[in-house]
């Protein structure tokens, strides 16, 4: 069974700090509609507070979970052990989308790697923290970080990119808009 925190404790900050690797889910309301579940990387993500953690986010295939957090706001981030210790850690929140050129994003960029590809911030109000056991994870080795997708962003440029965000990210598969319709 599973343990419920209000805030993120010391271990719990120590033991994503050590993850290569975390997922995001969101949902729009729609009962018919698509959940989404992205895999990201650690060095994305900043633990700003017990209560509040923020990733960056890269130009990606689409803008689900943009589409769905400016509908709903509902976001869990999820961590696995994959070496070590088995646990599963989740944080249940409520998420809202930075963009660049605001407030919120020249507050928080400088947190993170300047990456071509960079599309915007998510920012997470946490209100919840469960962890479980994580016997059923297998064990992986962490052999290195993919560079693909800086390489496509980088063949890209930046007005390539733009277009791309216009034209793949605009609209969820459900049809909502993202931070990047017009």
């Amino acid at each position: 069974m599973g343990k419920m925190f209000d805030s993120l404790l010391p271990e719990h900050e120590a033991f994503i700090h050590r993850q290569h690797l975390f997922f995001v889910g969101s949902a729009p309301l729609s009962a018919e509609g698509h959940v989404n579940l992205s895999p990201k990387w650690y060095d994305a993500l900043r633990i700003l507070s017990p209560n509040e953690v923020a990733y960056l986010d890269l130009t990606g295939s689409g803008n689900e979970t943009a589409a769905h957090l400016m509908e709903n706001g509902r976001i869990t981030i999820m961590f696995a052990a994959f070496e070590g210790q088995p646990l599963i850690l989740r944080l249940y929140g409520k998420g809202r989308v930075i963009l660049p050129g605001s407030e919120d994003w020249d507050r928080l960029e400088g947190l993170f790697p300047k990456l071509i590809g960079a599309r915007q911030i998510i920012l997470v109000s946490v209100y919840g923290v469960q962890t479980s056991c994580g016997f059923g994870v297998p064990l992986f080795s962490y052999e290195g970080d993919r560079e693909t997708l800086i390489k496509w962003a980088d063949n890209k440029g930046d007005t390539g990119l733009a277009d791309y965000r216009r034209q793949k990210n605009a609209v969820s598969l459900d049809g909502l808009p993202s931070s990047f319709a017009e």
